[in-house]
């Protein structure tokens, strides 16, 4: 029996993949990590991501050359179109999403509002922009931190309206959306929202939740509603079956699905490493996948030196995990696409991503790993250490 621990540093790219001009010229240049060390203020400390052998797959005077017994690292294509959170992560517990295809919402606007009134909503569309708003309260429209096209968000105040009833609003909106994912928002902020809602780029218009507040405030709730999507047939689902308790941790808990799965949800960073190494503690044999969300914040808000603030302290609670691998367990730290803070622009970067690979007590290896087509193989590593049937990509 083993643990395989699966930690999502949210927004972690290592270089621009060969289409990541498309749709912005500029994002062929975007290299989060490297950029993130160089913009530091002082050299980071990562000496556990340099054990782990990150330092093979970018050279920067922060991160050495070697690595530990039993570990490698490698780079991963992402496999799925554009760069988004909830597409990387269903890609990376074995579903295909190379499908799916962006939708403006405006040019469904009229669809969604005639859903939104047969279900018995009020809706209005707002006079300066493509934007609905539901029931006097919710902002319906895209999400405007995502790549144009690839989700929209319901968003409310919780103070307005509780988040059952923000969710059944996402919910009618998804029954019609074709978008990959639709994103049920509530939360706490100063001010009413229609102050905080903004166009976008490529022209997308939707509330800006940054500056709504919501994520600086106690109490922000999420649900991620995507396409449909086989769970019974992903990664998790398949470990439950086989007897392995599976905990979801951080944005994970928001976005993957498995039947009896524990819900870990949280945003801060030192919430999301402690309830990770506390699932490992839990159980000799289990699947943890865990989510850092707040690096890909800080991509968001162009900060560089608060993700590499983050990156240090993502290395120092890893460095807690180590201590609790055992011969047969397994860790794999990856990303699920980039969100290069010095690019110019808001959005998630179409990067390759860090795959580095620790298994205790294996045979030695090679330090570097091929790069790999697709997230997807993570799933089959990680059936392959549980040792349940693996996948058949």
């Amino acid at each position: 029996m083993s643990r395989v621990a699966i930690l999502v540093i949210d927004g972690l790219g290592i270089g621009a993949m060969p289409d990541a001009a498309n749709p912005r010229p500029g994002d062929s240049a975007a290299h989060t990590l490297g950029h993130v060390l160089d913009a530091a203020s002082g050299t980071p400390r990562l000496p556990v991501l340099a054990a782990l052998g990150l330092g093979l797959l970018h050279a920067h005077r922060s991160l050495g050359s070697s690595t530990l017994p039993g570990a490698s690292a490698g780079r991963s294509a992402l496999g799925y179109i554009g760069a988004d959170t909830f597409a990387g992560h269903q890609t990376m517990m074995g579903t295909d999403m190379s499908g799916t295809a962006p939708a403006l919402f405006a040019d469904h606007i009229g669809t969604v509002a005639s859903a939104l009134r047969s279900a018995g909503h009020r809706t209005r569309v707002l006079d300066e922009w493509p934007v609905l708003l539901v029931d006097g309260c919710a902002v319906v429209g895209d999400n405007l931190e995502a790549d144009p096209g690839l989700s929209w968000n319901v968003s409310a105040r919780l103070d307005d309206l509780p988040f059952e009833a923000i969710l059944g609003i996402a919910r009618t909106v998804r029954g019609v959306a074709p978008t990959v994912r639709v994103i049920a928002v509530g939360g706490h902020g100063p001010e009413p929202l229609l102050r905080s809602v903004r166009s976008g780029a490529d022209g997308t218009a939707g509330l800006d939740t940054p500056a709504s507040g919501f994520y600086v405030h106690d109490g922000l709730r999420v649900a991620h509603l995507g396409v449909e999507i086989d769970h019974t047939r992903q990664l998790p689902s398949r470990a439950a079956a086989a007897g392995f308790p599976v905990t979801f941790v951080g944005k994970a808990a928001d976005i993957l699905v498995s039947p009896g799965a524990l819900h870990r949800p949280a945003v801060e960073t030192s919430e999301v490493l402690k309830e990770t190494i506390t699932a490992l503690t839990r159980a000799s044999d289990a699947l943890v996948v865990a989510n850092v969300q707040e690096t890909d914040l800080a991509g968001h808000q162009q900060d560089a030196r608060r993700y590499a603030s983050l990156l240090e302290e993502v290395d120092a609670g890893l460095g807690s995990v180590l201590e609790l691998m055992a011969p047969g367990d397994h860790l794999i730290v990856t990303g699920d696409h980039g969100n290069d803070p010095t690019i110019g622009h808001p959005y998630h970067t179409r990067e390759f991503v860090p795959v580095l690979h620790y298994a205790p007590g294996l045979p030695t290896r090679s330090p570097t790993l091929p790069d790999a087509p697709t997230l997807s193989h993570i799933a089959v590593t990680a059936a392959q250490a549980l040792g349940i049937p693996s996948f058949d990509l």
